[in-house]
């Protein structure tokens, strides 16, 4: 068999493969119609499916930096458009189309996005009623956002005008549809909060078509409207349209005129009403002035008023009694008083405090006496017994003994008393005590005495 002239291997033919079609430019930015299959998201946050039709089938790739801004949340038998390009994925030899923006297809699919993110949102309790501001009552400066071109702009103005021509109008005309839709209509809700003039906001535009009416199902719009700290009326549509923005915003109008008429009161009805509330305040009035003047025609009739001088002595009358009756309680307390106090003159003069003062007095003179006697005699026996003592102690003393003529002989130190001739020996030096003096001594000779046995 003749040996080709040049042998490709798999990953060789396989990079040529993608290379034609990665430089096949029809084939790197389209868009594919289809039904998602096989649907997969990652832990990575890409997300794997197939997407097919009535005759083919193609796998598909959308990274996860692509796919976190979807309106809506992809799932088997979805009806998607996606855009992208085809590409050959080497390893497994096969080619496939990497997803780089998608949307859902036809009303069926923008209703299931929109559906999920009502359920979301709501979920989050972003259209609790508690989180519902109430809308000024007289507002001085109306904010409008809508398109500057549109018949929803013309109504709203028309409409304010006619029903309060004081009501100052701020437009910051957007864009309502299209791609830059949602972001033109944030940066509008966010640019009238900061500029903090206005006390109400409109927010919408005119009728149209689901996906007309898209940007204002958006989610970034209608958290925008809830961090609002300008109360929002939404105005989109008809009255049978209704947006992810109806819900978000604090009042929902069915079109852009009704917005008008909730967000201003026409002047004949504030004129009526103030004309009512001057007829209530004139009535109130009357009815405080008639009943004063009754208060002051009963006062008039009033016995103080027609008799003064009866009233006056009645009152003087009364005034003699207190009086009488005052007398009466003091004398009262005043001889409680007294007897009280004789009661306790009583109770002192039987205790006698200065009898039992003086006879205390003479109690402990006699005691101090007692007292001195028994020291005296303790000292004078304590004296008797120390003379006695001392006599006994002279008398057994060593130099009593030695005026008799009798000493002490000490060793050389004077710290041994000698008291046998075996405790010396010639030569040595003595120490005698006489009873007036000491001696140094010594010994020339030693002689013992001969004891006899009885």
């Amino acid at each position: 068999m003749r040996e080709p002239a040049q042998a490709y291997t798999i990953r060789e033919i396989t990079r040529r493969i993608k290379s034609k079609l990665e430089g096949d430019s029809g084939l790197q930015d389209v868009w594919l119609r289809g039904e998602i299959s096989n649907f997969t998201l990652h832990s990575s946050g890409h997300m794997y499916f197939t997407l097919k039709d009535d005759g083919a089938r193609l796998k598909c790739i959308m990274f996860a930096s692509y796919n976190q801004r979807l309106p809506f949340a992809p799932k088997n038998g979805t009806k998607v458009l996606a855009r992208g390009g085809i590409s050959v994925y080497e390893r497994d030899g096969q080619y496939q189309f990497y997803v780089t923006a998608m949307q859902p297809d036809g009303i069926g699919s923008l209703y299931l996005a929109f559906e999920q993110l009502k359920r979301k949102l709501e979920e989050e309790g972003l259209f609790h009623p508690e989180k519902k501001r109430p809308l000024p009552r007289y507002p001085r400066t109306v904010g409008v956002i809508t398109s500057p071109t549109g018949a929803a702009v013309r109504d709203i103005l028309i409409t304010l005008e006619r029903r309060n021509p004081g009501v100052h109008v701020l437009l910051y005309p957007v864009s309502v549809q299209g791609t830059g839709a949602a972001p033109s209509i944030v940066r509008a809700i966010q640019a009238m909060n900061e500029l903090g003039e206005a006390d109400l906001l409109i927010v919408g535009r005119g009728g149209g078509s689901l996906e007309e009416l898209w940007a204002f199902n958006e989610e970034a719009v209608a958290r925008a409207i809830r961090a609002s700290g300008i109360p929002v009326i939404s105005a989109v549509g008809h009255e049978t349209d209704y947006t992810i923005s109806d819900f978000a915003a604090d009042v929902r109008a069915a079109t852009p005129t009704a917005a008008a008429e909730i967000a201003v009161r026409h002047i004949g009805e504030l004129r009526q009403e103030l004309s009512h509330q001057e007829r209530r305040m004139a009535g109130a009035l009357r009815s405080r002035l008639a009943a004063a003047r009754e208060r002051w025609q009963h006062a008039a009739r009033s016995p103080y008023f027609t008799q003064p001088r009866r009233s006056l002595l009645a009152q003087a009358e009364r005034l003699d009694r207190l009086k009488e009756a005052l007398r009466y309680r003091m004398r009262a307390v005043q001889s409680r008083a007294q007897e009280r106090w004789t009661r306790l003159e009583g109770s002192l003069q039987a205790v006698r405090p200065r009898q039992q003062a003086v006879q205390a007095r003479q109690r402990l003179t006699a005691a101090s006496k007692g007292l001195e006697l028994a020291m005296n005699a303790i000292v004078r026996d304590r004296a008797g017994r120390y003379g006695s003592a001392l006599r006994q102690l002279d008398a057994l003393s060593p130099l009593k003994v030695m005026v008799r003529g009798y000493s002490l002989a000490y060793d050389e130190q004077e710290k041994k008393l000698i008291r046998s001739i075996r405790e010396v020996q010639p030569g040595d030096l003595l120490h005698l005590r006489l009873s007036d003096g000491k001696l140094d001594c010594q010994i020339w000779g030693i002689h013992g005495e001969e004891q006899t046995n009885g």
